[in-house]
């Protein structure tokens, strides 16, 4: 009974106080937060799914051959048309030395058709002159058969006087007939050397044709930077046998970087051309850039995936796609300089001030 009463003159615990002031804080920063989250995606689109991009451009050997010298380093700047890398050029110059060879050759035919066409033409003077001779010819003895016919009529000449003139008139057109047709024959002499002379020149400009393919390919022997940027991804070494149209290495092109940036469709709805974005580096967190957004995929990044979806098999899960939106890098040298094809970037766009 003693330790009854001992229990029940013991004083109340007071109530404690901290816990619902923690759960007041808590419950206040959660609604803050909130609040700003709210205000915040009321004028921003945000995506994680974006990186930096760039133009890069293959570099690939367009001849055959063996690695001559190479004259660049690995990711180090280079020069538009800058040679970086020599194929060894010999067999390229003798090519061009054969070529060019054939062309001389082809050429002095045009020389000899040419004398032929001048032989001829002289050939052809002369058939005609001979025609012209050979109608007087006639013309006389056909004046002579005429008088010899009448005399033999009357007597005042003899009968084998006669004969001759005949014979000399049959002779006379004969003569003609041969000069007529040697002087065709000259005429279409001409016309043929003049069709060989053609086909002599079609020759010549063949063969100079080969002579500037022989030129071109003797040129890519140069390996030349299509753009100027940093070489990368080098894959060619001296005394290296390569092939026509492998890659040698890759040109990061200067002033070519951009993201792209893969929102879902159901974001799209407040995007548009123009507006502008808030891109922030997995690599330099406290960089801040700006940049505008500049157009938009003609379809998602599935269509153009190796093995697009097909959603007629009767298998369908519906899926949010997502969009490749092209943004442009508002942003100095010294940024640029520091960004990577590759990187991993957040955006954010401004879709109200």
């Amino acid at each position: 009974m003693a330790k009854q009463d001992t229990n029940e003159n013991a004083p109340a615990k007071k109530p404690n106080k901290v816990l619902p002031i923690i759960l007041g804080v808590i419950l206040l920063g959660g609604i803050i937060f909130g609040i700003k989250e709210y205000i915040y995606y009321g004028k921003h689109v945000d995506t994680d799914d974006a990186q930096v991009d760039g133009d890069i451009s293959p570099v690939v050997a367009r001849v055959g051959g063996y690695v001559d010298s190479i004259y660049f380093e690995e990711n180090t700047h280079v020069n538009k048309d800058q040679v970086l890398v020599k194929i060894d050029p010999r067999d390229y110059k003798i090519k061009l030395e054969q070529a060019q060879s054939a062309q001389v050759g082809a050429s002095a035919g045009i020389g000899v058709s040419q004398s032929q066409i001048f032989t001829t033409a002289s050939n052809s003077a002369v058939a005609k002159a001979g025609v012209v001779s050979a109608q007087a010819r006639l013309d006389k003895v056909e004046k002579d058969y005429q008088r010899y016919a009448n005399l033999v009529k009357d007597g005042s000449i003899t009968q084998q006087q006669f004969d001759q003139s005949k014979s000399d008139l049959e002779v006379a057109q004969a003569s003609l007939a041969a000069a007529k047709d040697q002087y065709k024959a000259a005429v279409q002499q001409i016309g043929t050397t003049r069709d060989q002379l053609k086909v002599t020149h079609t020759g010549v400009d063949q063969r100079q044709v080969d002579v500037d393919y022989a030129k071109l390919q003797l040129s890519y022997t140069d390996v030349k930077s299509p753009a100027s940027g940093i070489a990368s991804k080098k894959n060619v070494q001296l005394g290296q046998l390569v092939q026509a149209g492998q890659t040698l290495f890759n040109i990061v092109n200067d002033n070519s970087l951009y993201i792209t940036a893969n929102f879902k469709e159901t974001q799209l709805e407040k995007i548009h051309n123009g507006l502008k974005v808030d891109i922030e580096t997995d690599a330099y967190p406290d960089l801040k850039i700006e940049g505008t957004v500049y157009n938009f995929s003609p379809a998602t990044g599935a269509k153009f995936s190796l093995l697009p979806p097909d959603n007629a098999t009767g298998n369908y899960v519906k899926v949010v796609q997502r969009i490749p939106v092209k943004i442009k890098i508002n942003a100095s040298k010294d940024v640029l300089d520091k960004l990577r094809p590759g990187m991993s970037v957040n955006v954010s766009v401004i879709t109200k001030d």
